[in-house]
């Protein structure tokens, strides 16, 4: 398991030394304040999964780069087995297997994601390109542009990433859903 609040923000410092921008530039063109991308290069706060994307996208690089610190190799296909994917936990009750990380030239992103009960309230993000949810097992509770609606087993969302969005666990127990991010 990748313990990303450290590791993740090494990555980010150093893809911002080796290519010479400094702090502002990099905070100006991923859209976020000096301040808040301070925190995320210095660790003191979890990137969003959202916002690693955009840096990567700035960086040219793959997200697998930032996620793993290794670059994504298979060009035609790769197999990740139950339970193989790299894992990140963000705010203490995310945790994302990526699914596709060692596969090169990714036009999605996909997750298994698990929210746990101790959510109370929906943490909004946003981040270019449309997302796509089908829940397996527990309810989810899924806001989108400000509408709210409750996901059960067998149900999908697929939306607009770029409108703030986010989810929770309902009924005190976690919910795991598939999630396809696309650039």
């Amino acid at each position: 398991m990748i313990n990303e609040g450290h590791e993740i923000a090494v990555r980010i410092r150093g893809l911002r030394e080796a290519s010479g921008h400094s702090c502002q530039e990099v905070a100006t063109e991923t859209g976020v304040t000096l301040a808040t991308y301070m925190r995320y290069e210095t660790g003191a706060e979890d990137a969003p999964l959202s916002y690693l994307s955009v840096l990567a996208a700035f960086y040219k690089v793959e997200v697998t780069a930032l996620l793993t610190g290794g670059d994504a190799h298979a060009r035609m296909f790769h197999v990740t087995r139950k339970g193989g994917g790299p894992v990140v936990e963000r705010r203490h009750v995310y945790h994302y297997e990526a699914l596709g990380a060692r596969f090169a030239g990714k036009a999605m992103e996909p997750f298994i994601v698990t929210v746990g009960p101790a959510l109370e309230t929906l943490h909004l993000n946003t981040h270019p390109g449309q997302e796509f949810n089908y829940v397996l097992n527990g309810r989810l509770r899924v806001s989108v542009g400000g509408r709210e609606t409750v996901l059960e087993p067998g149900d999908s969302i697929y939306f607009d990433a770029s409108v703030p969005h986010g989810m929770r666990a309902e009924d005190g127990v976690e919910a795991t859903f598939l999630a396809v991010i696309t650039a």
